[in-house]
């Protein structure tokens, strides 16, 4: 793989994460409209849909899929929906923030199943990475908010696992298409996970939007945690794959922070700064270690091939 494209993938997973880290942002907006979490994940992959089916067209890209890309396109649709119901569902019992936090356990659900499912060696590198990233995810939860939930915390499991395991299916499937498409008839498919949850409670039905503030929250997820994410995101997986990518999307609760600090005029202590500054050590050990890495190999390999040529 070319170093431009490893820059470009490492680059799509920062923009993917950051973007996905506004989650939040748009929800609890939405929640404060009275919003429950089937509504504001429907009316997010709603806009969703319409905007991708509009750069389709105007990107003339084809419609057409096969029984074999649509069957794994509605695993991808239902896995995203469910990890989107349940992350939305865990603000209602604890702090967003501290939700999001937790959400990020996520990377090392990749990398121990690509390992034990598909053999992909857990190196040292990836490993230093997760241990400086949850360290300095942990550091970021200042303790204050809704506070700690048990059901809140199972939400936010159950959010990590679904994500886990539709980030391995994305990087492990044989789909040769564009992003947008992809995410398109994802959308299609969240959009019916959603509609069936809905209707297995009361409060799980699909409320209508009746202010401008909920319009407008809805617009903001559909189009930078939605639309920008995912389309960031299936570029980074198939570039430089699951386990880096998800390493990566730690940047999401810098996001978090940043959105509190410039926006809201929260505190910015000595702990959260320390604790951006292990996440960010993370990421840059995991670039720095697949150069490097890479860097090794092309050295061993001309020194055998100058070996050979000499013998």
């Amino acid at each position: 793989m070319a170093q431009s494209d490893k820059a470009w993938g490492v680059i799509c997973a920062v923009i993917a994460g950051v973007s996905y880290g506004t989650n939040p942002l748009g929800g609890l907006i939405m929640y404060g409209e009275g919003l429950n979490p089937s509504s504001v994940v429907f009316y997010r992959f709603v806009l969703a849909t319409v905007c991708f089916a509009v750069i389709m067209m105007m990107s003339k890209i084809s419609f057409k899929v096969t029984f074999y890309e649509l069957i794994h396109l509605a695993v991808l649709g239902l896995l995203f929906s469910a990890s989107a119901l349940t992350l939305f569902s865990s603000f209602l019992y604890m702090d967003a923030g501290l939700a999001s936090t937790l959400f990020f356990i996520y990377p090392i659900f990749v990398a121990l199943t690509m390992s034990a499912l598909f053999h992909e060696k857990l190196t040292l590198t990836i490993a230093i990475a997760i241990i400086f990233t949850i360290c300095g995810i942990a550091l970021l939860y200042r303790g204050d908010g809704n506070g700690f939930s048990i059901k809140g915390a199972l939400c936010v499991l159950a959010s990590a696992i679904s994500y886990c395991v539709y980030m391995v299916v994305i990087n492990k499937s044989k789909i040769l298409m564009s992003a947008v498409k992809m995410n398109f008839y994802m959308a299609i498919f969240c959009l019916l996970g959603v509609i069936l949850f809905s209707f297995t409670a009361a409060d799980h039905h699909i409320l209508p939007l009746n202010t401008p503030v909920a319009f407008m929250g809805a617009i903001f997820l559909a189009i930078v945690p939605t639309i920008i994410s995912l389309t960031f995101m299936v570029k980074a997986i198939k570039i430089i794959g699951s386990t880096p990518t998800s390493i990566i999307g730690a940047l999401e609760p810098l996001t978090a922070v940043a959105i509190g600090v410039l926006l809201f005029n929260e505190l910015f202590t000595i702990k959260m700064a320390i604790g951006i500054s292990l996440i960010l050590t993370g990421v840059l050990i995991l670039i720095a270690g697949s150069e490097l890495k890479e860097k090794a190999k092309q050295l061993l390999g001309n020194r055998t091939k100058l070996w050979r040529w000499r013998s």
